[in-house]
């Protein structure tokens, strides 16, 4: 038994080195792909091909079509694909000492890469003191010592800057309700950056209503007191069955309640609709969210709820027009069925898409349901422009085929990277 887990620790070992020598060789493949395809070009920076900066001043531009066919090549998002060559231009061209320890393979890329995303925003002299100060060293020191060697450079050489980060970073907070992401019990995460003044006074206002509850025979737990305090401060009014109020005041009578609209898009079955408890699930809004059906009957039940209904759209109907433009009506039904940007691997909501012409519409492609998808405005011109082109296979289904013979199935479920094959 100790020979056979010394075995497994040594494979385990082999296999980490062997992880970071493929990761080096791939590296210093996507900067020999960017080097290929660096440009300053900016003309036609509305809709055609053009070159973008990824890294620091300094490190080379890049054509952004070029970047788009990486992503697809790499199983990344564009998003995510233009981070990566960002931070691997910014090591090779502008953080020299620590390019020698990943190339060496003395550092793992995943920490450089967060070194990159941090120094990228400063001048040529602030990341040249950083790699001088941390470059040799970086696969050793901590997060915090690199975080205040940055913090020196700044402050060091770009004064201006450092004061702009601290604005920035004033105006970065945010009070976020994730509506789009719900529970099937009906719940959401909240996130948030506050002034911690403004934190302060809230966590105490959360923790006093928190303890109103209690008092007022609740036997919820403390978190969950806590949650149920963020509604009821939200909407304004105390129905708590003890007196809060000054004298000669109404001891009964709640604050005015805010009413609330609820947009409620939902597909059901019919059995969901007539009670059939095996059937009791629908799904919330546009996000195809699955969620509890006595949950949404809570929702609008609510007598202060006010509740608007709407057909639910027939997502099989075949949707025709003579015209260029989309209706309002295959727009959605585009939104419903493919829910993002269907090109491979992105992500981008298709509300916020263009609604593109499998087959253009000047070549002879009709405007309907057969002949439509949500394409970002980023695909959209790679598309138009970067000889990108796809096949609709059946509804919501498509084959991308690339100007270098790759071939990518993108559906509901995702991206499947198929054989490379150039189309005859």
């Amino acid at each position: 038994m100790t020979s056979s887990a010394a075995d497994l620790l040594e494979v385990m070992r082999h296999e980490t080195h062997a992880a970071a020598a493929a990761e080096v060789r791939r590296l210093r493949a996507v900067i020999d792909w960017s080097t290929l395809h660096t440009t300053d070009e900016e003309a036609d920076a509305a809709f055609g091909d053009h070159g973008i900066p990824l890294a620091g001043p300094g490190a080379p531009w890049v054509s952004e079509f070029a970047v788009m066919e990486l992503g697809a090549a790499l199983g990344m998002s564009t998003d995510s694909a233009k981070r990566y060559v960002g931070a691997a231009l910014e090591v090779r061209f502008r953080l020299p000492r620590l390019w020698g320890a990943v190339d060496s393979g003395r550092l793992p890329f995943w920490k450089a890469r967060w070194i990159a995303e941090h120094t990228m925003s400063l001048s040529q002299a602030a990341a040249s003191f950083v790699d001088e100060r941390i470059g040799a060293y970086a696969h050793r020191i901590s997060y915090a010592e690199i975080e205040r060697q940055i913090n020196a450079a700044v402050e060091r050489f770009d004064p201006e800057n450092a004061e702009k980060r601290r604005r920035e970073e004033a105006d970065g907070r945010h009070f976020t309700v994730h509506k789009a992401d719900v529970t099937i019990a009906g719940s959401v995460e909240v996130t948030g950056t506050l002034d911690a003044r403004d934190a302060h006074d809230l966590d105490l206002a959360v923790g006093q209503r928190a303890e109103d509850l209690k008092t007022a025979g609740s036997t919820e737990s403390l978190d969950v007191r806590r949650a149920q305090a963020v509604g009821d401060l939200a909407r304004g009014y105390d129905p708590l069955p003890f007196d809060n109020t000054s004298e000669g005041e109404d001891h009964t009578a709640p604050r005015p309640r805010t009413k609330r609209t609820v947009e409620l898009v939902v597909h059901l079955h019919a059995d969901t609709v007539f009670g059939n408890p095996a059937a009791n699930v629908g799904r919330c809004e546009t996000t195809r969210t699955p969620i509890n059906a006595e949950t949404i009957r809570q929702w609008c039940g609510n007598p202060d709820t006010i509740v608007r209904v709407r057909p639910v759209l027939d997502l099989a109907d075949h949707v025709h027009v003579a015209a260029y433009e989309h209706p309002d009506r295959l727009v959605e039904q585009d939104e419903f069925v493919d829910l993002t940007c269907v090109f491979p691997y992105c992500t981008r909501p298709a509300p916020r898409c263009d609604k593109d012409h499998a087959i253009a519409y000047d070549d002879g492609g009709p405007t309907c349901s057969c002949n439509s998808a949500p394409l970002c405005r980023g695909h959209h011109r790679l598309k138009t422009h970067g000889a990108w082109s796809y096949d609709v296979l059946d509804r919501g289904t498509y084959l991308w085929h690339s100007p270098h013979g790759h071939r990518y199935r993108r559906d509901h479920t995702g991206t499947e990277a198929l054989a490379s094959r150039r189309r005859p």
